[in-house]
């Protein structure tokens, strides 16, 4: 289908063209002896109405003599003249005389158009002869072996005369010239075969070079390309319609900068990441060389040095990637351009001749390649009215020099980066304060215990997710009992380090006090509930929503570990031939809601059993689901043997590579048990006889340790507790001995009431008792069992 289908009406030929127009013979007397059917199709008039008759009669008007002159005149001759159709209707044409002189006999060809017809071509003349000599779209002819035949006014000036690349290829035109679109061929030779095989046009291809009459600036050029053919349809060539759009391709891609740059600078919240995204952007369409020059306190996320501007002691930000990213110290001596820029918080252009290298005037940057720049534009980088540091711009390969567009398109790209880098310092600052508070609340070290050996790890989210909520805990308890918990809160920043702190302190307080885990949750769900209620002003409850906690209680005596969760993952158990299990258990509901109770699990763990605590972010992904992570933690835990450090840096090392999504907390215990020859076990009758037979075995147990020297003050502690439990105690009671890092001596009875600690009058036959116990023991507590209580006293082994 034709792209224009009435082409075929645009007819440059002229009205007057004897193959168009009306044409007449006259004789030396005005006769008409001639008479074509081009004049009968104008005027009406059939031959026999006017051979042999005076042409004057075709006249409107008296115009004879004119006439006359006109056909007498010795060389052809044109005027307007009104003629008169058959119809009576008076047309004006445009007439043109030519005198012929034929075997003595003299004769004049008559030619007319008519005359609207006559202009409408003539201003299509005048429309061409603009195009070809004052146009601002270039036009050049090539011949069919794409060499130059002829170029208008506009190509000649480009090319500085074009008479010179007559009869020389394309190519002769801009020799490094490109074409920069991608949606047709690569180079001119193609593009003008295409046009010439196909006769289909190609439209609007940029084209990126310098012109011969102005080598030292770049231009683009919108090139089309149509075929030429002659009258039978062959080939002639083609032209070529360029349009010099430099300016406006230039103003679009400022425009598209500035779009890539709202997208891509900033985003990262990281001050390096930011100064690499400013050279990332700007290169090489803006500058050859983006450098960030920024001080040590803005980049360790400190406030900026007030009272001057920074030109000294900064550091130099090189590459547009992380991985090639660098930095070296960097100053500006006083009258340097760079301390311009900085002292009067404006840009300053620095257009050193070619050949001269710009090294010199930054004297404290060492180590630095002597490089040669044709442009340095040295931009302040400004954020809430203070100067946080320099960007420079730098051309190397291109000799332009910045104008003023690109000096406003530099300023609006720093203005954009210096926000991103104020974002990033005041990010960085919140980020360290929270880290630091974060592991200010974690445990700086576990205490040794005898019941479990303890290895952990901590891995902090990526920078630009925030400091998370994790913890992890380890609490010795009585009888020589450890509590282990692990927990999560949900969000980052400082909000959530803080939540995480108060609840790690809760659970150690509520620890302390021997509830079982569940009973523990329990409390603990109350306690997040309440602070989550509207009307909380702390400032905590959103973190406190969806807190996930699991406590556990390990009894080296017996080797039972009991252990509850609140939405938090269970733990995983490898026992001591490497035997991985996992809990068939589900969780209970995350802290805060109230809805459902907790439970409790029992283990029986053996001696040397391997129990993985950990958080989400150890098993789970963006990439990946938690149960493949579980997976992956499982099959580390089967080399259970291996030291525990060496198991938990097996365990972060399986995980995903790349930024830290969420907080990784691990911990890892291989438990003990403590054998019998460390244990010693004495059930009493409810008798009060029996606090002698108490004594005498408690002497008897410690000279079989070697602690006899512990003897009168455990004696004397012994003798309070049982005597104690005697009096109140309804069955029998149970003296427990224990050999740890403290002598731990328990008495259990089936009463459910505690004893409390008071201050005996003088006149007080009792009450002295539990008194004299805890000024002699370093440690004293009751905790409640199934059965009844516990009163438990620790004594330092000396």
């Amino acid at each position: 289908m034709d792209r224009f289908p009435n082409a075929a009406n645009v007819d440059f030929h002229s009205p007057l063209d004897l193959t168009k127009a009306a044409a007449a013979v006259l004789d030396a007397e005005g006769l008409v002896s001639g008479w074509g059917p081009a004049a009968q199709r104008l005027l009406g008039h059939p031959p026999e109405d006017v051979l042999g008759r005076p042409a004057a009669r075709l006249l409107a008007g008296a115009t004879g003599q004119r006439l006359s002159a006109l056909c007498t005149a010795h060389r052809p001759r044109s005027a307007v003249l009104d003629l008169r159709c058959q119809d009576g209707r008076v047309l004006r044409a445009a007439v043109t005389f030519s005198p012929l002189a034929h075997q003595g006999a003299a004769a004049t060809v008559v030619v007319a158009a008519e005359l609207e017809t006559q202009r409408g071509w003539e201003a299509q003349l005048a429309m061409l002869q603009g195009l070809a000599t004052e146009s601002s779209v270039g036009l050049t002819i090539f011949d069919t072996d794409g060499r130059v035949v002829w170029g208008n006014v506009s190509t000649d000036l480009e090319l500085a005369g074009v008479a010179q690349y007559v009869g020389l290829p394309a190519e002769a035109l801009f020799p490094e010239g490109e074409f920069i679109s991608r949606h047709h061929p690569p180079d001119e030779d193609q593009v003008m075969e295409q046009v010439l095989k196909t006769g289909e046009p190609i439209l609007g291809m940029h084209y990126r070079g310098r012109a011969p009459a102005d080598p030292g600036r770049e231009h683009v050029w919108s090139c089309s390309y149509y075929r030429l053919v002659d009258a039978r349809g062959e080939p002639l060539g083609l032209f070529e319609e360029s349009l010099d759009i430099t300016e406006r391709y230039r103003a679009q891609e400022r425009l598209s900068l500035l779009v890539r740059a709202g997208k891509r600078i900033g985003a990262s919240l990281d001050v390096r990441r930011t100064a690499a995204e400013l050279a990332d952007v700007s290169v090489p369409q803006l500058a050859d060389e983006v450098l960030v020059d920024l001080p040590p306190t803005v980049i360790e996320g400190r406030q900026p040095p007030t009272g001057s501007a920074p030109g000294h002691s900064l550091l130099r930000m090189h590459g547009r990637t992380p991985e090639e990213f660098r930095t070296s110290p960097v100053s500006y001596p006083p009258s340097s351009p760079q301390a311009l820029s900085l002292a009067t918080g404006r840009p300053v252009v620095d257009d050193s001749p070619p050949g001269t290298p710009d090294e010199p005037g930054e004297p404290g940057e060492r180590g630095a390649p002597a490089r040669h720049s044709h442009s340095c534009l040295f931009v302040p980088l400004v954020a809430r009215d203070a100067i946080l540091g320099l960007a420079t711009f730098r051309r190397h390969s291109n000799p332009d020099p910045f104008g003023p567009e690109e000096q406003t398109l530099a300023v609006e790209l720093s203005e954009r980066a210096a926000v991103g880098i104020d974002n990033a310092r005041r990010y960085t600052s919140q980020h360290s304060a929270a880290l630091v508070l974060q592991r200010s609340l974690l445990p700086q070290h576990l205490p040794e215990q005898s019941a479990v050996e303890v290895a952990y790890r901590y891995l902090p989210a990526d920078s630009r997710v925030g400091v998370g909520g994790d913890w992890f805990d380890l609490i010795p308890l009585s009888g020589a009992r450890v509590g282990l918990t692990v927990g999560d809160v949900v969000g980052h920043g400082v909000h959530a380090a803080a939540t995480m702190g108060r609840l790690r302190a809760t659970v150690r307080t509520l620890a302390l006090l021997d509830l079982d885990p569940a009973e523990l949750l329990t409390r603990l769900d109350g306690l997040v509930a309440q602070d989550a209620e509207p009307d909380g002003d702390d400032g905590l409850g959103d973190e406190a929503l969806g807190v996930t906690c699991l406590y556990a209680i390990y009894d080296p005596v017996s080797g039972r570990c009991v252990w509850a969760s609140a939405g938090h993952p269970p733990p995983i158990v490898a026992d001591a031939s490497g035997s991985v299990a996992l809990s068939a258990l589900a969780p209970g509901p995350p802290l805060g809601l109230g809805s459902l109770p907790y439970e409790n699990v029992d283990l029986n763990l053996s001696d040397g059993s391997v129990v993985a605590f950990f958080t989400d972010g150890v098993v789970e992904d963006r990439r990946t689901d938690i149960d493949s992570g579980i997976d992956r933690l499982a099959n580390v835990l089967t080399w259970q043997r291996c030291p525990l450090e060496e198991l938990c840096d097996r365990a972060l090392s399986t995980l995903p590579p790349g930024p830290q999504a969420d907080d990784a907390t691990l911990l890892l215990i291989r438990t003990r048990r403590l054998g019998c020859d460390r244990v010693a076990d004495l059930e009493l009758p409810p008798d009060p006889a029996m606090v002698a037979h108490a004594r005498t075995d408690t002497e008897r147990q410690l000279e079989t340790w070697g602690l006899s020297e512990l003897s009168f003050t455990a004696e004397l502690v012994v003798s309070e507790l049982v005597t104690n439990s005697i009096r109140y105690a309804t069955g029998p009671v149970l003296l427990r001995l224990i050999r740890d890092r403290s002598l731990l001596c328990e008495v259990s009875d089936n009463a459910h009431t505690a004893p409390h600690l008071r201050r005996a009058r003088r006149d007080d036959e009792g009450g002295r008792g539990l008194f004299l116990v805890a000024q002699m023991s370093q440690r004293w507590g009751t905790r409640y069992t199934a059965s009844g209580k516990t009163i438990w006293a620790e004594l330092p082994i000396p």
